[in-house]
């Protein structure tokens, strides 16, 4: 049974974050496409900015002195953040229509490797919090396919 006194400061700062951040992601996907013009074009940076707070958490849990695939998320999602925001604000490169794979390809790596690190360390807290991403990472990801 999960027991949230049984964690750390830097186990429930990591949950909290990882919910977090999932759920604003589920947000984002959700407006992209019906507010292109009055949101994605003119806030979707903001997701990429997440990257700010991301990297102060995971420099209190790593000094916190926890593990590796607890802070490791939010460095690689820093890098994805900077990478994104040079290619959509900086560069503009159109790299989804039509597909440029050589963006494209460390585009949806850097996403993927910061969202599952985000989620795989969960199971190690209790599985039933996994589960619960799962779901969330599920619906995230049905929104992000749909909303291009």
């Amino acid at each position: 049974m999960f027991s949230w006194e049984r964690l750390d400061t830097a186990e429930r700062l990591f949950v909290i974050w990882s919910f977090v951040f999932q759920i604003l992601l589920i947000v984002h996907f959700a407006i992209r496409k019906p507010l292109m013009e009055s949101y994605t074009l003119k806030f979707g940076w903001i997701i990429y900015a997440l990257a700010i707070p991301a990297a102060v958490i995971s420099i209190y849990i790593l000094r916190a002195g926890k593990n590796w695939y607890f802070w490791i998320a939010g460095f690689i999602f820093v890098v994805y953040a900077l990478f994104g925001f040079w290619v959509d604000y900086m560069a503009k490169i159109p790299f989804r229509n039509p597909l440029q794979l050589s963006v494209l390809l460390p585009y949806i790596f850097l996403y993927l490797a910061t969202v599952m690190f985000y989620w795989w360390p969960l199971a190690r807290l209790n599985r039933t919090l996994w589960f619960i991403y799962t779901i969330l990472f599920i619906i995230a990801s049905i929104l992000n396919i749909t909303s291009h």
